[in-house]
């Protein structure tokens, strides 16, 4: 089947990833849509913590949560879901290539099921593609092209939308204040990267570029999950203006603090591009990953690499358990970016 032309008010069941990033880069996808289904109705289903980012998507109308912790099968769930979502969709566009994640559009007999090829989906999907990793380089390439016909997927030439998450100014101004932010011009850091350790940059290094940019009169913000918050307090205790906020804010909260961020400095992470989708520069940091697949979506990025011969080599941990590709990225060079990008 090629023909994805929409009429109005057609409904299409994205089914989304897992991991805040791809959520995130999920966006082009749903702008997509919007743009070739005119006056379409885009469900999302994805897991509940993603909720607080659907709703900063004007482009999604409806987030329906699936709580099935990863790696757990969910059967019951996943059942009472599907029958809830029955004779609702007419089209569904399934981003993961598991066959767990198919399954809820097949037992809610969403006649149309898109999605690329995957783990034993031969009667789950009613159009199955090929994942053609060549021209579809990037992650959001490949979530974009699900929404295009076959024909032009293929190609891999087609334009790629810029994720934009809407910020709340009110909670934003009341985070200020709860967190006693002061009025000195804020830099981000993100020093966590839920993949693994092959992907952070050292402690010390965030904690030396943070000292220099609070003598040069910045705040600090540090931002991360309940998993972070021994980073966080490795890169701000007892330095004035520097916060911790790791585990302290929502994920809501983080698209708002990060709009306020002149900069940021992070990781190849999920709030990377968090903090791109909200248009806040972004000094992008990779080790084991590489920016050519998951890039910030943005022109106000700069992206800080040493393709040394051993990366990317896209691991959790070093293989080579020395992990170069951040402890040659010196914590002057970040500096010297910040410096360059400041208006």
């Amino acid at each position: 089947m090629d023909d994805v032309t929409g009429t109005s008010g057609e409904t299409i069941l994205v089914v989304g990833p897992s991991w805040v990033g791809d959520m995130v880069m999920a966006q082009g996808l749903f702008k997509t849509l919007k743009v070739r289904h005119p006056g379409c109705r885009i469900g999302v289903l994805a897991p509940a913590w993603s909720q607080p980012i659907l709703a900063r998507m004007k482009e999604v109308d409806e987030a329906i949560a699936l709580d099935v912790g990863h790696g757990q099968f969910g059967w019951g769930t996943r059942r009472r879901v599907a029958r809830s979502l029955a004779g609702r969709f007419e089209h569904a566009i399934v981003l993961p290539r598991s066959w767990k994640s198919a399954l809820v559009p097949f037992l809610a007999r969403i006649p149309r099921r898109v999605g690329f090829t995957g783990e034993q989906r031969l009667l789950l999907l009613t159009e199955r593609r090929e994942l053609d990793r060549t021209r579809l380089d990037q992650t959001v390439k490949r979530f974009v092209s699900l929404g295009l016909p076959a024909s032009e997927a293929r190609r891999g030439d087609f334009p790629v939308p810029t994720p934009r998450l809407e910020v709340d100014r009110h909670n934003l101004a009341t985070l200020k204040a709860t967190h006693a932010l002061g009025e000195r011009p804020a830099i981000g850091m993100m020093p966590g990267a839920e993949y693994g350790p092959a992907k952070q940059w050292p402690l010390e290094y965030f904690r030396r570029l943070a000292e220099g940019l609070v003598s040069e009169g910045y705040e600090i913000r540090v931002l991360g999950g309940p998993k972070d918050v021994a980073a966080g307090d490795a890169i701000s205790d007892d330095l004035d203006h520097a916060h911790n906020l790791c585990g302290k804010t929502r994920l809501a909260d983080a698209v708002d603090l990060l709009s306020d961020c002149r900069q940021v400095v992070t990781n190849d992470s999920g709030l990377m591009h968090v903090a791109a989708a909200v248009g806040t520069h972004v000094q992008a940091i990779y080790g084991s990953s590489s920016p050519l697949y998951t890039p910030p979506l943005t022109e106000n990025a700069s992206i800080h690499t040493l393709a040394l011969t051993c990366s990317p080599c896209f691991k959790r941990h070093c293989p080579l358990g020395h992990t170069h590709c951040l402890q040659q990225l010196k914590p002057e060079r970040l500096d010297q970016a910040i410096r360059l990008a400041t208006p």
